[in-house]
This record gives C-alpha cells, structure tokens and sequence, in this order.
C-alpha cells in the first residue's frame, strides 16, 4: 500500500523520443565532441596501431613465401623481425590509447553528471512530486555508470572494428578477388540476425534499467521507512512486495542477458563458416594454381581478422544497447522542462512588508481535479494566519502557490500590491522562511545545519537563535557542541530534537514572512509548550503562515482559514470560529472532547 502511489508516478518520465536511437546517439556524440581534441588523439592512435597490427597477416604471407621453394633464412629473419616491432609498437599504442579513452569517458560521465544535477536543480518541484528519489538516484548512478562502461571499452572497439574490416577486405580483394565472394553470402545473414537482435535487446535493457529504477526507488523509500514498517509489523509484506518487484527486476536482467549473449554464438557461427568456406574454396585456388601458399595463408588470416570484428561487433552492440538505453533514462530527465522563466519585466522584490492577499485563486494538479476554488483572504503586515482543515484540503497547496513552487491556475495573489507573478521567483523565495513537517538536516556540524541559507552569520548568532529554539542546552551536551558532525538525516539525533534545529535556522532567518507547516508535529507536548513564547518571538513583525492540526498552537492567530474541499468553508478568529458552531467548532470539539 505504501508503495503504490509512488510506483505509479516513477514511470513518468515524460516525453518518449529519447527512444529514437539516433537521437540518444547523436546526444552522445554532443558530450564526446564536447572533448574533441582528446578524441582526436584517441582515433589517431587507433588508426596507427590498427594499421600496424594489419600488417602482420601481410608479412606472415611474405614468410610463408620465402620458404616456398627452399627456405631464404635470410627473407624469414626480416619479415618475422618486422611482424615483432610493428606488433610491440601497436601494442603500446593500444596501451596509451586505453588511458585515452578512460580519460575521455570519465571526462564524459562527469559533465553528464553534472549536467544531470544542475538540471535536478532547475526543474519544478512537480517533477519530483512524480518520480521516486530511488528512481532519481538509480539515474546518477548507475545508469550513467553504464554509460561510463561502454564508453571506455566499446567506443574504441567501434572504430578498431570499422578499420579492421575496412583494411582487411582492401587486402583481401587485392589477394584473390574470387575468394571475397565467400563473404557476399555470409555477411548479408550476420548483419541481418545481428540488426533483429540488436532491436529485442535494445527494448529489453530498456525494460531492465526501468524495472531497477523501480527497484531501487522500493529499496530507498522501505530503509527509510524502517522504524514504521517494524512498529507496525509490516516486515512479511514488504519483503512479499520487495519480493514482486525484484523478481520482475531479475527477470528483467535475465531477458535482457539471455538476448545479448544469444547474438554473438549465433554471429560467431556464421563467421566460422566463412573461413571454412574460405579454407575450402582457398584449397581448391592453390591446387589450380590461382594463389600462392603465401597469399592464401594472408588471405585466411585477413578473413579471420575480417570476421572477428563483425562478430565481436555483435557483443558490443549487446553492450551498446545496454548504454543507449541507460542513456535515454538520463536524456529523459535532461530533456524536462526547467521551471517556468519568470516574465520578461519580472522585478526582484526588495522592500519587504509582507501584506498578501488571494483573490479568487483557483488550482489544480491534474486536469479537472480542482484542489483550491476561489479563495480569498487578505493577511495584512504582521499578523499571523492559520490554516486549519482536513488532510487534503488544500492546506499545503496554498503554501506551493505562495511558493511559487506553482503558478495558479485563475486569479491573482498579491504580494506587498505585487501581483506575485510579476516577481522574480528567487526573490520571493528569499523573502519567505520555512518550517516543514518534513525536516532536512544535511552531513554536517550542527552549526552549519542552523546557518544554513542565511549567509555569513556568526557563532553568536547561531547560538542565540538556537537558545530561543529551546535546543541549545542539548546542543552543550554534545560531544563536540556546535561542531558536532550530525550524519545523513540527522539520524543521531531525534525528530524532534531535528525539527528544534530546523526552527531554529527559521529564526536565525531575517525574512518578513514566515511558514510554518506542522512545525511542531515532531515534538512532544512539554516541548511544545516550551517553544510556544519562542515561537511567538519568532512570528514578531512577520506575516506568518501557520499550517497545524493541533488547534491549541493557533488559538492566537489573527485569522483562522478554515479549508474544506478546496474552499475556505470560515475564516476568523478562534472565538469567533467557536461561537460560529459550524465546522471549525466540530474539528476544536473533536480534538478535546
């Protein structure tokens, strides 16, 4: 149940034309172009080492000739010697051309990664409202680690393979036109069952990657969960579920293996024919005096090499398929819009007073599913505005819209007589401090966590806001006080304890507004109560935003928003909303009856 939802949503990746090969090739090419003059080297070092290596069967040929009618010791010596230092020298080429292409990829995979954070950075909060972090993740890492791969080893084999092929039929046509005929036969059918195989392990793979997103995206999303699932004693059905997806994830990878290792035995098979059939009718050549011994020896050496590549051609294809469709899950994302621009005369929001108003404001996530229906209010400078109502009434929404993290759908919010669209999105952003139910503490000491986004603050600072958050004694008590590293999560220390952190980097903020969601619905009752005047000393001068489900938090706000069903059912104050005896009054008597 708890992974259903999200299981949906990680799927969506948006537009599909990253399944067009030569458009997930020619964005390849884009990021190893990016590194041209490395490239360059790389393929100049691949010709000279190739054709060095090529002429190896030529000079076997010359050998085999100088011992055809009695042996020239002296002809063998040469051409052995010569075979010797073009292959020791190609060799070592191969051997610098390897670093080349390590340095290449990596180069690679790290503008892609970077590339792939920035644009993680610059896309709307929509986005990761619809895909599973573990799906995200699986993306940085090991799609693009698949990509690392290929690039390395299977980019260089292409052009080694292509020279290869290229040279070694030049060679073969000069040695004996007749015998090149073998291939016209054989090549036809490998290039046919490699082009339909090719096509099945592409899909596959695709489906493999897809299905260990989702896998991942289970894994990150359970071990995260850990405390709940075992107090609620969910271990057998989510290790039923884990069980379901993994088993589709091997199945997956098991297709995906079975299908590119079936392309090269059948390839193979068709390759070794080809030299038999060149042994055969070579046999026959000689025997009528159509070619030397040495040239049919070079000629069967060249078939081999001909072969080879067509047939190692196959397995790198395998392995290509399997980058091409890591690398369409990445483009995928590169590909999603960045968050809308702000308008061409949008102004940057400098003089802060903090009156906001809603008119008629009306929203929707999806198409005909009205979240928020013409709402309005008016927050005026300073005063504190709860907003109160069932889970998912459009509480948080309104927060999003305030955000801008959304843009309404109809009306208008306006911002200080701004309307806020005509506002810079990062200044509005600056403009607002926030509190979130679901806290965010970073690897670091516990002094950067409380300084973060507020610039260059002092140790003072930190400290005097962590007093009026109620945590700096706990903080005292730590082995290294404020320099104490707290782990990923903030999972040496408590959710409340975290969530006092984070109120207090909202305190340390200068902000005019404030937004508070369930910002205490991680601390106990006696805390709470402790906080409470340094809450109120926070929201001094400051339009504040208080989402809550506990009433007894708000019963001093200036105006109350009742919201029910996308609309605000009341608005009020506390009083006023009781001696109303309508919903707001029912929800009040709910929780202290």
């Amino acid at each position: 149940m708890m992974y259903a939802g999200k299981q949906g949503r990680g799927r969506n990746d948006g537009s599909q034309k990253a399944q067009n090969r030569s458009y997930v090739l020619k964005r390849l090419w884009d990021y190893l172009y990016f590194y041209k003059k490395k490239l360059i080297l790389a393929i100049f070092l691949t010709v000279i080492s190739n054709l060095l290596s090529l002429i190896g069967p030529y000079l076997t040929g010359r050998t085999i000739s100088s011992m055809e009618n009695g042996v020239d010791f002296q002809a063998v010596f040469f051409f052995a010697g010569l075979m010797i230092v073009f292959y020791l020298i190609s060799s070592l080429l191969n051997y610098f051309l390897s670093i080349a292409m390590v340095k290449i990829s990596q180069s690679v995979v790290y503008k892609m990664r970077k590339d792939l954070f920035e644009k993680l950075n610059k896309v709307s909060i929509s986005y990761f409202d619809k895909n599973q972090t573990g799906d995200i993740i699986s993306k940085m890492s090991y799609d693009i680690d698949t990509i690392n791969t290929s690039l390395a080893n299977d980019v260089i084999s292409i052009f080694t393979s292509v020279i290869t092929v290229v040279i070694s039929f030049i060679m073969m046509l000069i040695m004996s036109p007749i015998l090149v005929l073998v291939f016209v036969i054989t090549i036809p059918i490998s290039v046919l069952i490699t082009n339909v195989l090719s096509k099945i392990v592409k899909k596959k793979y695709r489906i493999r990657n897809q299905k260990l997103g989702e896998l991942n995206g289970f894994a990150e999303e359970m071990i995260t969960g850990q405390r709940t699932i075992q107090s609620y004693v969910q271990e057998d059905s989510v290790l039923k579920k884990f069980d379901e997806i993994n088993e589709a994830a091997s199945t997956a990878s098991y297709e995906s293996g079975y299908y590119s290792t079936s392309v090269g035995p059948s390839v193979n098979f068709i390759s070794n024919l080809s030299v038999a059939l060149v042994g055969v009718f070579g046999g026959i050549l000689y025997f009528y005096g159509s070619i030397s011994l040495g040239n049919l020896t070079s000629f069967t050496l060249y078939s081999r090499r001909f072969s080879g590549p067509i047939n190692n051609m196959s397995n790198i294809m395998a392995e290509i398929q399997s980058a091409l469709a890591a690398a369409e899950r990445v483009f995928l994302v590169l590909d999603q819009p960045d968050e809308p621009k702000d308008i061409a005369d949008a102004i940057e929001y400098k003089d802060v007073k903090g009156e906001i108003r809603f008119k008629d404001v009306s929203f929707s996530y999806v198409p005909n599913q009205v979240v928020l229906n013409k709402v309005s209010f008016t927050a005026p400078k300073g005063d504190v505005i709860a907003i109160v109502g069932p889970t998912g009434a459009g509480k948080t929404t309104l927060v999003n819209l305030l955000m801008r993290f959304y843009d309404v759908n109809e009306g208008n919010i306006y911002i200080d007589h701004h309307d806020a669209r005509t506002l810079t999105r990062q200044s509005l952003r600056k403009a607002f401090s926030m509190v979130l139910q679901d806290t965010w503490i970073f690897y670091g000491s516990v002094l950067e966590n409380i300084a973060y986004g507020n610039g260059n603050v002092s140790r003072l600072e930190v400290e005097e806001a962590a007093k009026k958050a109620r945590i700096h004694s706990f903080i005292s008590h730590l082995p290294e006080g404020y320099d104490t590293i707290l782990t990923d999560e903030g999972l040496n220390i408590s959710k409340g304890q975290k969530q006092l952190l984070v109120i207090a980097r909202a305190m340390l903020s200068k902000t005019k507004m404030l937004i508070l969601d369930e910002a205490t619905s991680n601390v106990d009752t006696h805390t709470e109560v402790q906080i409470q005047k340094a809450m109120l000393a926070l929201m001094e001068n400051k339009t504040t935003f208080v989402i809550a489900h506990r009433l007894s938090t708000i019963q001093n706000a200036n105006l109350i928003l009742v919201v029910r069903d996308g609309n605000i059912v009341e608005q009020g104050t506390h009083i006023e909303l009781l001696e109303q005896k309508g919903f707001y009054n029912e929800l009040y008597q709910s929780q202290f009856a």
